[in-house]
């Protein structure tokens, strides 16, 4: 079989954009913002804006470029806008689900997008269905709203406080009514969400903080773990809903993977970290060799990394195809089997003769690394030692990224030295739990379930996940 063209990729489940900025087009800016966080998901996007009466919706399946236009985006007319970009974990890739969802209350419109994952969603489901609260789609995002329609009290603020104790797992919310915008992020801090002050009046909040300087925001912060911060036409409101979590959770891979490297996380800026990760890499699995390769473009603040610590000059090895995976057209049988070819191509004058160490950051399915170094050695690569920026993927993530089951993960059924056999590499190297956290800076405060197996949720009562509870046993 060929390699599949989404290569073997950890996904994060979406983007997420909340504006209130008076006397300006919010819905245009929403677009620009998610123009900014599209890494974070390709299958589906939209847009509510509110005018302080009724909130008007746009969304559909694709890119942002594909969904939106002057036409569709010209109704959405008012001061407060919330935006979604997905890439679903939780339910199938269609209109039905893309957000944000937009519902009827008797306390007037409502509308949430969401980025992370709850692990009761089964629970909440079927609680609603036997109240008689219908659910369209498939997604545990539905849940949000339809529980905030019958949550206890007078005001939004409130009614969200009061609900929040009820979900279980990673969500970063922005929840759009009438005449305002709120922002909540879960007790354990999952997901990123920071919001920022825009010059002319008014504020944003966004899943990375490049959307915020996109849209030229200032005084950026981070919104703390079970906060709610509503934007509003009063003062930025912020208030502390439950209290942080005594186990923090932060997403590790926010900083291998998922963030663009000008964003900022957990006050941290994420191409620093990487380059930290690649002198982790180094100084833990020195090897002789003519040149540093990173594989583009995630890793490329890792080769540096390597390249400076190691003293091994760096280039570039492949250059990337950066569009052939945004497109819904399928490929022929024959396509589909250069797969890997189709989206990276070596450039053999700084391969040929030489003996390679070529930086990735992660190895999930394990179904490019073979091929990708194939393609090294067809340009004439003496030697290709791979080197991982994170531990091995042992286990499933349950809070909202895309990692595949015990059963698909590699790692869960290979050593390491399997591993290297079954991708045909010299030798290969994952930075260590203790590299990868001195690289980051922290002692504690993130999840690293998908290499340790240990939870900072109870996760057993989980049964949507195919193959878990088989695993388990």
């Amino acid at each position: 079989m060929g390699a599949d063209l989404s290569f073997d990729s950890v996904y994060e489940e979406c983007g997420i954009i909340g504006i209130f900025a008076p006397d300006e087009g919010v819905a245009r800016m929403a677009f620009f913002g998610l123009f900014a966080l599209q890494h974070r998901g390709e299958e589906a996007a939209g847009i509510a804006v509110s005018d302080g009466s009724v909130i008007r919706l746009h969304k559909d399946v694709g890119l942002i470029t594909q969904v939106f236009s002057s036409h569709n985006l010209s109704p959405l007319q008012g001061h407060y806008a919330i935006a979604h970009t997905r890439y679903s974990t939780t339910g199938s890739s269609t209109a039905r689900n893309a957000q944000p969802v937009v519902i009827e209350t008797q306390y007037g419109p409502l509308g949430v997008a969401h980025n992370g994952n709850l692990i009761n969603t089964a629970e909440l489901r079927s609680d609603l269905l036997h109240r008689g609260v219908g659910l369209s789609s498939s997604s545990d995002s539905e849940v949000f709203p339809m529980m905030l329609a019958g949550a206890r009290g007078a005001t939004w603020d409130e009614r969200i406080k009061n609900a929040m104790p009820e979900w279980k797992g990673a969500y970063s919310l922005v929840i759009l009514s009438r005449d305002g915008v709120h922002a909540v992020r879960d007790p354990w801090g999952f997901r990123p969400l920071s919001v920022g002050r825009l010059p002319s009046g008014g504020h944003v909040t966004a899943s990375e903080t490049v959307a915020l300087r996109t849209l030229g925001c200032e005084a950026i912060r981070e919104i703390k773990a079970g906060e709610i911060v509503t934007l509003s036409n009063q003062a930025l409101k912020v208030r502390q809903a439950l209290p942080p979590a005594k186990r923090q959770a932060r997403c590790t891979f926010e900083h291998i993977y998922f963030s663009r490297p000008d964003s900022v996380w957990d006050g941290l800026s994420i191409h620093s970290v990487r380059q930290r990760l690649g002198e982790e890499l180094a100084r833990q699995s020195a090897v002789a060799a003519d040149v540093v390769i990173p594989i583009p473009d995630t890793s490329i603040p890792a080769a540096i990394g390597y390249s400076r610590f190691a003293g091994i000059p760096f280039n570039d090895g492949f250059v990337k195809n950066r569009y052939i995976g945004r497109t819904f057209i399928q490929p022929t049988d024959s396509l589909r089997k250069q797969g890997v070819r189709m989206k990276l191509n070596v450039l053999e004058e700084n391969v040929r003769g030489k003996r390679l160490v070529v930086i990735d950051d992660s190895i999930v399915r394990g179904n490019t690394s073979g091929p990708l170094v194939r393609m090294l050695r067809d340009a004439g690569a003496r030697e290709v030692h791979l080197r991982i920026t994170c531990p091995p993927i042992a286990h499933p993530c349950f809070m909202g990224v895309d990692m595949g089951t015990y059963e698909e993960l590699i790692a869960h059924r290979m050593t390491v030295e399997e591993m290297r056999d079954h991708i045909d590499c010299d030798s290969l190297h994952f930075l260590s739990l203790e590299g990868m956290m001195r690289a980051i800076g922290r002692a504690d405060g993130y999840c690293n379930a998908c290499f340790t197996g240990d939870y900072p949720i109870d996760i057993r009562a989980i049964q949507s996940k195919v193959g878990f509870e088989q695993a388990l046993a």
